[in-house]
């Protein structure tokens, strides 16, 4: 029996960016913008992210793009960016913060 233990750097990257994605949403948006739109554009990052990171894997695997998995995928990445915003970034004040800079307001 072999045991292999691997872990893709890519998929990495993309819980990285899921625990990192509530404070780019902050960063584009102001406190006034509803919450529904701020989720939207979560949801939005959180697919376009999945997508990307699924074709980089096919394209550096030179394998078929699943499409299937990275729309698959792109659910508990979403689940996790919420889970950091209420879990961590709201508590600790990073998000608020995030509101507060004077970045490039994309979404009103």
């Amino acid at each position: 029996m072999n045991l292999v233990f691997t872990v893709d750097p890519a998929l990495v990257i993309q819980l990285v960016l899921a625990v990192l994605l509530p404070i780019a949403v902050g960063f584009v948006t102001t406190r006034v913008t509803a919450a529904a739109k701020k989720a939207w554009l979560l949801a939005a990052l959180t697919l376009v992210t999945s997508v990307v990171t699924g074709l980089s894997i096919a394209v550096a695997d030179n394998t078929a793009f699943d499409i299937g998995r990275a729309l698959f995928l792109a659910l508990p990445q979403f689940c996790i960016s919420v889970a950091m915003y209420y879990g961590l970034w709201k508590p600790t004040g990073i998000a608020q913060k995030a509101q507060d800079v004077d970045g490039p307001t994309l979404v009103r």
